[in-house]
């Protein structure tokens, strides 16, 4: 598994990150600043603050208002796991370079991640990407 999660992490450039939130304390807000200080690209999205700029992004409503022409590797899902299907749907109809499903620490949904798999996607359920990378990337 490790090997797997470091072959993610060097692998992926964009980021869309669900469930952003603009409050610097909150876990997606530090998790967001990490990555992108770690060179990903990561896209808020947050219907709540949507239009409004964050990370030098546009935060978007949902997945399906992220432009085409920006290449989503990997959706990371700050959501309570009963919204993960979806967020899962929303990712597989509008992101066409997608990867990777990734489910935070405590987020799993097992019928949602098969969905993905099925759709050749990889997914990651219960593990935070700051974390790991810590651990396997420095």
């Amino acid at each position: 598994m490790a090997a797997d999660l470091r072959e993610i992490l060097e692998t992926t450039k964009v980021i869309a990150l669900v469930g952003y939130s603009a409050n610097p304390g909150r876990p997606s807000n530090m998790v967001a600043r990490f990555l992108q200080a770690k060179g990903y690209r990561v896209i808020p999205v947050n219907p709540g603050l949507a239009g409004q700029e964050a990370l030098g992004e546009v935060v978007r409503a949902s997945l399906a208002d992220i432009p085409p022409e920006i290449p989503v590797d990997m959706v990371d899902i700050f959501r309570a796991s009963e919204h993960v299907p979806e967020v899962v749907d929303a990712a597989l109809a509008h992101l066409p370079a997608l990867r990777v499903i990734w489910m935070q620490l405590g987020v799993i949904h097992e019928a949602a991640a098969e969905k993905a798999r099925a759709a050749g996607k990889t997914v990651v359920m219960d593990r935070c990407p700051k974390i790991e990378y810590a651990r396997l990337i420095g």
